[in-house]
This record gives C-alpha cells, sequence and structure tokens, in this order.
C-alpha cells in the first residue's frame, strides 16, 4: 500500500484540500521515512523535525478552518544546504559555518513557506556546491539511492536522494555546471534547470550571468513545475528577473509529441561521453523515435564550451571565495581551491575571450533551433562512480583536464542559458538511473520545455526500460 510520503506533490497537495489528507500525517509519514532509510544514504542531514511539527499542525487548522490555501500547502519540503534557512542550521558543507544559524530565510526559501512548504530538513551537498560528488566534511558523503557505495551527483545531491526514496515531495537545488541535473539523473527524479531570472534570488553574488540559478525538484514534471510556481516571480533584488506568470506553472499542458521536430545529441557535439552512456541513450531515443514528427541526430556549435566554462567559472569563484581564499584557507576544500587557484591565474584577455565566446555560442545556438522545437541529450555522461572517487578522472581511457570536465554535457548548455527539464528514462548497464535532459528552444520557453517533458515521461511509462526507476527501500532500511 502506498505511504502518504510516497504520493506526488501534486495529489498530496490536492487530497490536502480535499479534507482527505491531514498536513501531520504526511509529515509523519515523510519523517518515517527518512528514520527508516536515511541511515543508508545520508541526504537529510540538518534536521528541524519539532519546528516542523508545529507548522503542520498549523496546516491542518486552516484547512479545516476553511482558509485560503496556498500552491503547495502541507507539503513538507527539504531544503539544499546551500539555501540560507532561518532558525535552522545552514554550513554550505563547510566547516567554517558548522555552527551557523541564520536568522532569516533567503527569498527562495521565504517564498516555498510563504506559499505553504514546512522545512522538514537541509539536504546535503558539496562545500560550497564545488563538485558533483556530494562529500563534504561536514556531514560526509551521500550515497545513490540505488547503490550507496557509488555517488548520487551534485551539487543537489541530497535533495535528489530524499526525494528518490520518497522522504520529501519536493526539495530546493541550484545549478551552475548541471547541479540540478547531474543528481537528478544519478538517482532518478525530475528537476528544472529554468531561464535565468525565472527564479530571483537575492544571493547570486554576479546577477549578469547565465552561469547559476535556483531552481526546483520533485518526482514528477507536474510537481517540479507546481513547486516552480512558487519559486519563480519578478523581483528588483535579481537584475535578470522579469515579468512572468508564476502561477501558470501551477498546471502542465502537454505538449502533442507528433508535432515536434525533434532533435537529439549524445555528446553535443563537444562532450566527452562513456561508451556504454552513449549506446544506451541512444538505442532509448531509438525506441521513442517515432512519437516525433521528425527525430534526427544533429550536433549544435558548442566545440570551445569546455574551456568557455571552466574560464567563466574561475572568475565565479574568486568572487565569491576569493576572502575565504586570503583568511581560511586552510578550511577550504581541493575543489573550491583549484577552481581559485585557476581562476587567479587567468588572463584579462583569457576573460575577455571567454565573454565574448560565450555571446558567440549563443547566437550559433539559437540558429540550432531554427527548424528544431527541442534538443534531447543524456543527463550525464559517466555512470555514477564510487563515493570515495573526488571526481571523474577517466572517460573511455583518456584523462580528463580538470574535476569539471565530465559534467560538460550539462555545462555547455550552462552557457546558452537555454531552459532544461531533466527526467528519468530508466536504468543504465550498472543498474543506476540514466536521465534525459529537455533542451528549451529559447530562453523563457519554459513552460513550453515542462509540457514536452510532461509528455515524455508519460511515454515513458509505457515502454519497456525507460519508466522512472524506483530504489529499493526494504534494501536501504537493513
Amino acid at each position: 500500500m502506498t505511504q502518504p510520503c510516497d504520493l506526488t506533490a501534486v495529489e498530496a497537495r490536492r487530497l490536502i484540500g480535499a479534507k482527505e489528507l491531514s498536513p501531520v500525517e504526511l509529515l509523519e509519514s515523510c519523517i518515517e521515512r527518512i528514520e527508516a532509510v536515511d541511515g543508508a544514504v545520508n541526504a537529510m542531514v540538518a534536521r528541524c523535525f519539532e519546528r516542523a511539527r508545529e507548522e503542520a499542525k498549523t496546516a491542518e487548522k486552516a484547512v479545516n478552518a476553511g482558509d485560503e490555501l496556498g500552491a503547495l500547502h502541507g507539503l513538507p519540503l527539504g531544503v539544499k544546504d546551500l539555501n540560507v534557512t532561518e532558525g535552522v542550521l545552514t554550513t554550505f558543507g563547510s566547516p567554517i559555518y558548522r555552527d551557523n544559524v541564520p536568522d532569516k530565510d533567503e527569498r527562495i526559501v521565504a517564498a516555498l513557506r510563504q506559499a505553504g512548504a514546512i522545512v522538514l530538513a537541509k539536504t546535503n551537498t558539496p562545500e560550497f556546491g564545488a563538485g558533483a560528488n556530494t562529500n563534504n566534511p561536514v556531514y560526509g558523503a551521500t550515497g545513490n539511492p540505488f547503490d550507496p557505495a557509488r555517488i548520487c551527483g551534485g551539487s543537489s545531491g541530497g535533495s535528489a536522494v530524499a526525494l528518490a526514496c520518497g522522504m520529501v515531495p519536493i526539495c530546493t537545488g541550484s545549478d551552475t555546471g548541471g547541479s540540478l541535473r547531474t543528481p537528478a539523473s544519478f538517482c532518478g527524479v525530475t528537476s528544472h534547470r529554468g531561464t535565468t531570472g525565472l527564479v530571483p534570488s537575492d544571493r547570486r553574488g554576479i546577477g549578469y550571468t547565465t552561469y547559476n540559478v535556483q531552481g526546483p525538484m520533485a518526482r514528477t514534471v507536474a510537481d517540479t513545475s507546481l513547486m516552480l510556481s512558487a519559486m519563480a516571480g519578478d523581483h528588483t533584488i535579481d537584475p535578470l528577473s522579469g515579468p512572468v506568470d508564476a502561477a501558470g506553472f501551477r498546471e502542465v499542458e502537454e505538449i502533442d509529441l507528433s508535432t515536434l521536430n525533434v532533435a537529439y545529441s549524445a555528446d553535443l557535439g563537444f562532450a566527452p561521453i562513456d561508451n556504454d552512456i552513449r549506446r544506451i541513450f541512444e538505442e532509448r531515443i531509438d525506441k521513442v523515435a517515432n512519437a516525433f514528427r521528425s527525430c534526427s541526430q544533429r550536433d549544435p556549435d558548442l566545440k570551445t564550451a569546455i574551456e568557455v566554462f571552466w574560464i567563466i567559472r574561475g572568475v565565479h569563484f574568486i568572487a565569491a571565495q576569493k576572502e575565504r581564499y586570503d583568511n581560511q584557507r586552510d578550511l577550504l576544500g581541493p575543489n573550491v581551491l583549484s577552481n581559485v587557484e585557476a581562476g587567479l591565474a587567468m588572463t584579462s584577455a583569457q576573460i575577455a575571450w571567454a565573454n565574448k565566446e560565450q555571446t558567440r555560442l549563443y547566437r550559433e545556438f539559437q540558429t540550432f533551433f531554427d527548424d528544431v522545437d527541442v534538443l534531447l541529450c543524456p543527463g550525464n555522461s559517466v555512470p555514477p562512480f564510487p563515493v570515495e572517487q573526488l571526481y571523474c578522472d577517466e572517460i573511455n581511457g583518456k584523462k580528463t583536464e580538470n574535476y569539471i570536465e565530465w559534467l560538460a554535457i550539462s555545462s555547455g548548455i550552462t552557457l546558452t542559458g537555454h531552459p532544461v527539464t531533466l527526467i528519468p528514462m530508466g536504468l543504465d548497464h550498472t543498474g543506476t538511473p540514466l536521465g534525459l535532459q529537455v533542451v528549451g528552444p529559447r530562453r523563457h520557453s519554459d513552460k513550453f520545455v515542462l509540457g514536452v517533458a510532461a509528455a515524455l515521461e508519460r511515454l515513458f511509462q509505457t515502454v519497456p526500460d525507460l519508466a522512472r526507476p524506483i530504489p529499493d527501500l526494504e534494501k536501504l532500511k537493513q
């Protein structure tokens, strides 16, 4: 029998509104699941169960009183430990902030709570989000729910694991080079990297950039979009924010797949990718190709994306970490140190080239969509590797140049700023999930991308090997 914690966010919210499910009952089910399986995966780190219980009781009273309810009323929420949370330990995965308890929520968390979500716990993340292995010196490693000895991805790894295991129905995430998409891909859940500014942030140090965004994570496209309706908005604090119909995301309108001209690419024309991942991706695209008006293999022009992203990343790490590097260097991990030091070694000519080249890549990407409605590519380039391994240093026998090169399949899309929805597409050859990136034709095409992803999600449920995989919870409990 399905437990309340296994309900989709949309269904749980409907039942709460209909007085058929108590927010208290849902919360207790989530807590019970956390206590049963989190010991195996270490996803939920700083917990605020007692505060959440009080808020759930208040939410129940509001339902019984007939009050107007928010879009997320009564839904337990996992918050990535890079998000600042009032009254709840926020470490950013760093010993520097081991005892940091903020007195105010950042805008995104405040917006979700205003919509009725109940913060239940913080989810684990790499130190300052650096790297796609969710492991830090404060809380340790988070394991993949399908094989805890392997990584779950990052930097939103704790959120992805919590969702896959049914610990909560919705979680926050953020994405620079794939931090929403890689863990969702490795754990068999859904995420949406929206157009920059769609989810306004009061904590982006460099505001005029496609580099970093905040976004929703859930188990289905509809749940992800529902959560986005509370996160999206127009706020002057973010220079790339603008007018948006946030309420329009509360329900997803599926796009008719038979009307679409689809392009697919296993490597985007430049990204190193494991031979088995390439093979499985192409086999699964072939299984659904007849659902589209047309479906053809085609690579965009992103050949310089790895170098461009590395330089821009260095600039952002200097902006975010230079003061800590100067004053608390001994407390910083190798990923943060290598990024800052690489950034400091870059010349003004290199930085100027990278910014100019990013604009060229963006413009070339627009021409790619002149006769293509959507681009499909894998969510990850390699299968999850052992948690003890800091990053993937070799693909198909060739050494990677730096610790983020293996993330190029996602970071290339970061440079263009196009919206991307990540959905599961079954298991790979190692028995861990493989995801699909659904890339939109232009910035601000978020509703369209979510609609395509929702239609694909429905189709995948009917195709062998493509349905959303579920981890073995009984095995995790043991």
